[in-house]
C-alpha cells in the first residue's frame, strides 16, 4: 500500500501556489483527508472547491496566522479534533522578501523570521506531542534553496530558511531515537511561478507587487506538488526541487564554495 494513501495531511500555506497546488495533488490519493490552513478563508474555501465533488466532506478549512504563536497551540489541538489524529504536518506556510541588506528595516527581518521561522517551529512543536504519543508521524517543511545558499536580495528570507535547516536536521536526529516511525522532510525549491514575489516584502515591509523574471520563468506549481508528494512517499530527508541553475547552486555551493562565491557576485535572482 503506498506510504501515503488514507492519511490525514495538514498543509499551511493552503490557500495559493504550492500548497494550493498540493491539496490539489493529494485531494485525489486514495482515502487522503485533508486540514487547509492559512490567514484567508475565503481563499481555503476556493481551493476545497476546486478539488473533486467526491473528495470535498475529507478536507476541513482551518485559519490560522503563523505570526501570532499564541493561537497556535489552540489550532493544533483543533486539527487533531477534525480527524481524531494527525499523519502529516506539511509546513507551507510563509513569506518571501526582495531588498538590500542595508537597505531592510530590522523589524522586516523580525517579521520574517516570525512567521518563516517561529511560527513553523510553534506548530511542530505544538503537534510533536501527538506524534510521540502515536510513535507515528511525519513533518515536511517546505524550506527554499535559499536554506542552503544565500543570494543578494534576500537576505532576511535566506536567514530564516537556514534557521528552519538547522532545527530540522536537529529534531530528525532527536527523534530517530524516539521512533523509527517520525519522519522529517526539508523540501528545497528553486524558483516555483507562484505569487511568493508579488507578495514579498521589501526594505520598508510593504509588498513589492511585481512579478520577477527568474519566478515567471519557474517550474508551475502543479510540477513542484508532484515532486514534493515522491519525496514524502519515499520519506526523504531532504529534497531539492528546481531548474539546473538553483539545484546547481546547491551543489556548487557544497562542494566549491569559492567558485559559488565568487558567481553568486552576477547571479541574476530577480
Amino acid at each position: 500500500m503506498p506510504y501515503l494513501d488514507n492519511k490525514v495531511i495538514w498543509i499551511t500555506g493552503a490557500s495559493s501556489g504550492i500548497g494550493e497546488a498540493l491539496a490539489m495533488e493529494l485531494a485525489n490519493l486514495k482515502g487522503v483527508k485533508l486540514i487547509l490552513s492559512s490567514r484567508r478563508k475565503e481563499e481555503l474555501e476556493r481551493v476545497k472547491g476546486n478539488c473533486t465533488p467526491s473528495v470535498q466532506p475529507n478536507i476541513k478549512i482551518l485559519p490560522l496566522d503563523l505570526a501570532q504563536e499564541q493561537t497556535l497551540k489552540l489550532s493544533v489541538e483543533v486539527a487533531v479534533q477534525f480527524f481524531g489524529h494527525i499523519d502529516i504536518l506539511v509546513n507551507n506556510g510563509g513569506i518571501s522578501q526582495r531588498s538590500l541588506a542595508k537597505e531592510t528595516a530590522l523589524s522586516v527581518d523580525r517579521q520574517l523570521m516570525e512567521v518563516d521561522y517561529f511560527g513553523t517551529v510553534a506548530l511542530t512543536k505544538y503537534l510533536l506531542p501527538h506524534f510521540l504519543k502515536r510513535k507515528s508521524g511525519h513533518f515536511v517543511t517546505v524550506s527554499s534553496v535559499m536554506g542552503l545558499i544565500g543570494t543578494p536580495y534576500r537576505s532576511g528570507y535566506a536567514a530564516a530558511k537556514h534557521a528552519l535547516h538547522g532545527f530540522f536536521d536537529s529534531l530528525r536526529a532527536e527523534l530517530w531515537k524516539e521512533s523509527k516511525s517520525i519522519y522529517v522532510t526539508l523540501i528545497c525549491p528553486g524558483w516555483i511561478r507562484t505569487n511568493v514575489t508579488l507578495n514579498a516584502l521589501t526594505g520598508d515591509g510593504s509588498k513589492l507587487n511585481e512579478m520577477d523574471k527568474t519566478t515567471d520563468r519557474g517550474l508551475s506549481p502543479k510540477t513542484c506538488a508532484i515532486k514534493i508528494i515522491s519525496a514524502m512517499q519515499r520519506r526523504k530527508d531532504e529534497a531539492y526541487i528546481g531548474g539546473l541553475k538553483e539545484v546547481g547552486g546547491v551543489y556548487l555551493k557544497r562542494f566549491f564554495p569559492l567558485m559559488f562565491a565568487r558567481a553568486v557576485r552576477k547571479m541574476a535572482v530577480r
